[in-house]
């Protein structure tokens, strides 16, 4: 199984969803086109796009709170989705070890980030968001 790819389906029509305010059915099915994913990859792609939509405002919230001189609506469209892709799994997926999860969000900004920044970036605000959510549970 290559979760790897279904995130990347799932990261690409969390983006359309996002850009093109389509809905999200509409954008994991257009997304889904792109990738030869068996069930079990389908099913994780759903449920990371169903669940970061689902989740959004407490998502960003999250976010928002971990940014450093920077606003939610001023953040590229990639990082923005990327960093709600990433805190959803951390957050909601406790199958997935944290530090995989920040791992594949890395991986995703190497491979679409606009800038050779876009990588430390992401790590910055996920590492503060997964540092201070888990030191409150503490």
């Amino acid at each position: 199984m290559s979760r790897r790819l279904a995130r990347e389906a799932a990261f690409i029509a969390l983006f359309q969803i996002d850009i093109g305010k389509c809905r999200a059915q509409q954008a994991l099915r257009r997304s889904l086109e792109d990738y030869k994913l068996g069930a079990e990859e389908i099913a994780f792609a759903e449920d990371l796009v169903n669940n970061t939509v689902k989740n959004l405002e407490k998502l960003d919230a999250l976010i928002k709170k971990n940014l450093v001189k920077w606003e939610l609506d001023r953040l590229s469209a990639i990082d923005r989705n990327l960093l709600r892709l990433g805190l959803y799994e951390i957050l909601h997926r406790p199958d997935i070890p944290a530090a995989v999860s920040i791992n594949e969000a890395l991986e995703l900004a190497k491979k679409f980030g606009s800038t050779g920044e876009a990588v430390g970036f992401v790590n910055g605000v996920l590492d503060r968001a997964v540092g201070e959510t888990f030191k409150s549970e503490s």
